[in-house]
């Protein structure tokens, strides 16, 4: 028999951990947002992602990030193709997430043995569990979600029936995946500058022609893609175009894929330039309003992209607080360092901000989708505000978990580098910061949507009881966030967007803390919630003492 090795300098690994339990706060939020019988319904299932996302999924995101997909342009006997090749851990991934979870079909049909289309809440909170382990799989399965959901709402119903069944189908053989072709070279996120063309067919298709810079997903079934087709300048002549891989007499579309981008970060997932060149496609909506009716599925993608920074600080924070309780230095363990604290105190404040606001955003979307005019003005703001803030902290919480790791955070075998590298992502995608925070100016003057924001403010303020002075602290401070970001929307103070976007984002993110604080077991988030508005929203002296998360010390010995 072997004797023990000893172990005590090895580098402590999370390997195994399941990630739905390691995280105290997260039974008890999903308890809170979801549905009381559809979370009972689901425990098991966050239970088995847990544990899936902290173990085989995680080794399979790896293998993934280290072989990613490749293009073949030429089959061996000499004929053309536009082959994606995807390693089979994706392809397993793959199953999982849109099979297995139905992750991109729980808006529209039962899954998972309930019998009804899940609320958003739900949808995001198994997403959550998911980006812990994998990121880039999630671009698929949120594109083919909000393309199914853009073509029920817009699409003639022929249309829509034709699709449908394969766009939200369990079977992974049979489903057909979505993507959203919007980009172009000389376009970037000026959309009004699109190129491509469409032209009228007397079938009533249309002919597009025209090159995508970047397309995610690039090999999908469906796609839907924005040109111009009519002799109109600027976005009026735009429309929305539901794009085929293949036409209705089962030959291969007009288009193909010139060449798959190499990526900083979502390695495991294709995308590429795509070139147009007569393809066969189908009117989606208006004519002339092609990007109002696609900003639809793009706020979804937005949505996504927060709920998706979010989950990736919690992996990180994850990472940090398993290694910072286990691994020594000069004689203590690093939870026992002050300055460690501090560093940790401040990545797991922005990473349950950003939590709260994907909850908050999707109770506001399922009031929405139900025919709440205020919850879809709320809606209009929040997804801009989560979009912004949160993607930008997430470049800065995963580099500093990294840190905590040390040397061998930078090493490609630990999570942590993977995680930084795909964090960089979410503030570019759909939107970068200044496009999306200017946005959030828009929702305000365009639609109206501060006073429902407010409201909500208000009313979450009341619900979470707090004592005097503290209600008076919060509700001054939510009045100058709003007082100031109304200014900037009403004079079009465009440098100023991204500072009154950030400071709705901390009010709005402090008060739900301080809201979810009353739970059962959740008293800490008030802490949360006072450190958001010590922080980052109230003046501060740079030499004075502050508080280095001491308050947070019962958080530091639990696992």
């Amino acid at each position: 028999m072997k004797p023990d090795l000893d172990l005590s300098g090895a580098i402590p690994d999370s390997r195994g951990t399941n990630l739905y339990r390691f995280d105290r706060d997260a039974a008890p939020l999903f308890a809170h947002y979801l549905p009381g019988k559809l979370f009972t319904h689901l425990a098991p299932t966050f239970e088995r992602l847990g544990a899936l996302a902290g173990g085989r999924l995680d080794e399979l995101a790896g293998i993934a990030d280290r072989n990613p997909p490749t293009l073949s342009v030429r089959r061996r006997t000499g004929e053309d193709c536009n082959v994606i090749e995807k390693h089979p851990a994706y392809v397993e991934m793959e199953r999982l997430a849109f099979s297995e979870l139905g992750l991109a079909a729980a808006s529209h049909r039962g899954v998972l043995g309930w019998p009804e289309p899940m609320p958003p809440a739900a949808k995001y909170a198994l997403t959550y569990l998911f980006v812990q382990a994998e990121f880039g799989l999630m671009c698929p399965v949120s594109m083919t979600d909000s393309l199914t959901r853009t073509l029920k709402r817009y699409g003639d119903p022929k249309l829509v029936a034709r699709f449908i069944d394969r766009l939200t189908t369990l079977d992974f053989d049979a489903l057909t995946q979505g993507a959203m072709f919007m980009t172009e070279q000389g376009a970037g996120s000026d959309v009004s500058a699109t190129a491509t063309q469409a032209v009228a067919q007397p079938d009533g298709t249309w002919k597009l022609t025209g090159d995508k810079w970047f397309c995610s997903n690039a090999d999908a079934d469906l796609a839907m893609v924005l040109a111009r087709s009519e002799d109109v300048a600027g976005l009026k002549g735009v429309s929305l175009f539901l794009l085929p891989r293949t036409k209705a007499d089962g030959v291969p579309n007009d288009y193909r894929i010139l060449r798959l981008k190499d990526k900083l970060g979502t390695r495991s997932m294709a995308s590429g330039e795509i070139r147009l060149e007569g393809a066969e496609a189908y009117l989606v909506g208006e004519r002339g309003r092609g990007f109002q009716q696609m900003a639809d599925m793009v706020n979804n993608s937005r949505l996504s992209n927060g709920v998706r920074a979010s989950a990736l600080m919690r992996r990180a924070v994850t990472e940090a607080l398993f290694i910072a309780r286990r691994r020594q230095a000069f004689g203590k363990r690093l939870i026992e360092m002050p300055l460690m604290r501090r560093q940790l105190a401040k990545m797991l404040v922005w990473a349950e901000q950003a939590r709260t606001m994907m909850f908050l955003t999707a109770d506001a979307l399922d009031r929405a989708n139900h025919g709440d005019a205020e919850a879809a003005k709320l809606t209009r703001i929040m997804t801009p505000l989560i979009k912004f803030r949160a993607c930008r902290d997430a470049r800065k919480v995963t580099g500093d978990a990294m840190e905590v790791r040390g040397g061998c955070g930078y090493i490609e075998e630990w999570p942590d580098a993977r995680l930084l590298r795909d964090a960089h992502l979410g503030s570019i995608w759909e939107g970068t910061s200044n496009i999306v925070a200017l946005d959030v100016s828009r929702a305000i003057t365009r639609d109206g949507a501060l006073p429902a924001l407010r409201a909500a403010n208000q009313a979450r303020l009341r619900a979470a009881a707090l004592d005097g002075p503290t209600t008076a602290q919060f509700s001054a401070v939510l009045d100058r966030a709003c007082a100031f970001a109304e200014e900037v929307a009403a004079n079009r103070s465009e440098a100023l967007a991204r500072q009154s976007a950030s400071a709705l984002y901390h009010i709005t993110s402090a008060i739900g803390l301080a809201h979810e604080a009353t739970l059962d077991g959740l008293g800490h988030r008030l802490d949360f919630a006072q450190m958001v508005l010590a922080h980052r929203l109230l003046p501060r002296d740079p030499l004075a003492r502050e508080d280095g998360g001491e308050g947070l010390s019962a958080l530091w010995t639990m696992d």
